[in-house]
């Protein structure tokens, strides 16, 4: 189980870097369907959202340079 694990793991962080929107479809309604899997991250997952978008913005203006 630790290969799939590893696996699906490896695809959601592709999917976030390559699609973006599409991830965070994806782990909205994960989310909204297993609740359960997501107490206690909101702030976690705020921070790295933040974190998230800083590095999409400078990677942006480095490839447009």
């Amino acid at each position: 189980m630790s290969n799939l694990d590893d696996s699906i793991g490896k695809i959601l962080l592709e999917l976030q870097k390559d699609d973006p929107e599409t991830f965070a479809k994806l782990m909205k309604k994960a989310q909204e369907e297993n609740p359960e899997f997501f107490d206690d991250t909101d702030g976690e997952n705020k921070e790295i959202e933040e974190y998230n978008k800083k590095v999409e913005e400078y990677n942006r203006t480095v490839d447009e340079e």
